[in-house]
């Protein structure tokens, strides 16, 4: 029987992509890996943020839609990111670092039991801080060029928020398809582990009733969970079938094969390989630098290009 090893990516909706280039790299201290497009959509850019090499885990995705609107917060959505510092010592970095750069921040406190602190990116996307298990994350590669030491840099992904108003549906879907623990539980809050003591595949679900949330400028589009390989992958989809849930059926995008699915409260779930990665088509030296399309598009390259503004590099 296979096993959910952690989360793969989760992507985002940005207005502006200079912005969002400029918060992600030299805020964050992120490292693009990938200047991409959607590949359902090709006239809008797809960004992805992570380590040294963009590995599983690592990778925070935006989708730029230059007319979006605002997010009006609600329930039925994914809500907020986890990304995760080795210490202590690093919370106290990243809360002088946010005031020197004018970051939107609470103070440091606890979240699923562990040091955090929360923050917003400059469009409202809600994130937080927290201290990982351990002084480093085995799947996390040091990005040597990052303008955060190497001591604080974020190592990926942690715990993913998720809001619903049918908190029992969400949970029995994590663990009877996917295997994932359940590790604490209260009326209004559930945790869940796909492996058990490790925040790197840690799904928070809170119950809230009311409107759906009505997705905009920094929300969250959907999460994507990690899988070996192609064999892994088509055993989720017949577990996913099995459910009664509707497969999208095998997707090649390329740096990876996934599925979509959504869950009984309309959140979309992706499941992603990890590989072959985004080396497939560059070296690691320049990652991210230049626009990456995938074969099946590169034919197009002149007519998308003219339709992508240029990203301001700064």
């Amino acid at each position: 029987m296979f096993t959910i090893p952690g989360h793969h990516h989760i992507s985002m909706i940005t207005k502006n992509a200079s912005q969002n280039n400029h918060f992600y790299k030299e805020v964050l201290g992120l490292r693009r890996v990938k200047m991409t497009v959607n590949q359902d959509s090709p006239s809008m850019y797809h960004l992805f943020y992570g380590d040294r090499t963009g590995s599983p885990g690592t990778e925070l995705s935006f989708f730029e839609i230059p007319v979006v609107g605002s997010t009006h917060r609600g329930t039925n959505a994914i809500t907020g990111i986890g990304l995760l510092v080795p210490s202590e010592a690093s919370l106290a970095y990243w809360k002088a670092r946010f005031e020197e750069l004018g970051v939107q921040h609470g103070d440091i406190t606890t979240y699923t039991n562990r040091p955090a602190l929360h923050f917003e990116d400059t469009e409202g996307l809600r994130m937080v801080l927290q201290v990982s298990n351990g002084e480093k994350v085995g799947h996390w590669e040091t990005w040597e060029k990052s303008t955060v030491p190497e001591e604080h840099q974020i190592q990926g992904m942690g715990s993913v928020e998720i809001t619903v108003r049918r908190l029992d549906k969400l949970a029995s879907t994590l663990t009877e398809v996917f295997g994932y623990t359940e590790v604490s539980r209260t009326e209004e809050e559930a945790i869940f582990q796909s492996v058990k003591g490790e925040v790197f595949g840690e799904i928070v679900v809170k119950y809230l009733d009311g409107p759906s949330e009505k997705p905009g400028r920094g929300s969250i589009h959907h999460l994507a969970i990690r899988v070996k390989d192609d064999k892994e992958l088509a055993y989720w989809d017949e577990k996913v079938r099995a459910r009664g849930f509707h497969s999208s059926g095998i997707v090649d995008r390329f740096y990876f094969k996934s599925l979509y699915f959504r869950e009984s409260n309309g959140i979309l779930f992706e499941i992603a390989t990890d590989g072959p990665g985004f080396t497939i088509d560059g070296n690691i030296e320049t990652l991210g630098e230049k626009l990456d399309l995938p074969p099946f598009l590169e034919g197009r390259r002149e007519e998308i290009e003219e339709k992508l503004r240029p990203i301001e590099e700064n």
